[in-house]
């Protein structure tokens, strides 16, 4: 379902990573996924974590530029076309994915974060399409 992704703006220089690994170690928040996109002069650090309204907060307080975004989190098989059937639906609903990004559990699943430009409607038809979308997990649940 719908949770929020933490997206921290970063220089690119050498440590920058290592930084906001360990503000969020220190404070006990865990990284679930993340991904990196960047140009040569910054990138974007998008991650999944165990508390993202901490999480917000610890980096601010160590000057990093952040902010949440809502993403959807959906489970798909690990197995070729299982990603281009998911994308087959949202195609045909014409509904426009900004960016998404994936990771295996083990050899039969995978967790698949999407950002679509419009969530209600990218959220009703995977469901009406029985795809089996992942609730967020409460801290203490992780």
């Amino acid at each position: 379902m719908i949770t929020k992704q933490v997206s921290v703006f970063l220089e690119n220089k050498l440590g920058r990573l290592n930084e906001v690994a360990k503000i969020l170690g220190d404070n006990n928040i865990n990284i679930s996924a993340f991904t990196v996109a960047d140009t040569s002069d910054f990138g974007v650090l998008r991650l999944i974590v165990s508390d993202s309204e901490k999480a917000v907060r610890v980096l601010k307080e160590n000057d990093f530029s952040v902010r949440t975004t809502e993403v959807i989190l959906l489970k798909s098989l690990n197995q070729p076309g299982a990603l281009s059937k998911m994308l087959q639906i949202l195609n045909v609903e014409e509904i426009f994915i900004e960016y998404l990004y994936a990771f295996s559990m083990d050899d039969n699943s995978a967790v698949i974060v999407i950002r679509p430009s419009d969530i209600t409607h990218c959220i009703e038809k995977l469901e009406q399409n029985n795809v089996e979308l992942i609730k967020p997990q409460k801290r203490s649940e992780i």
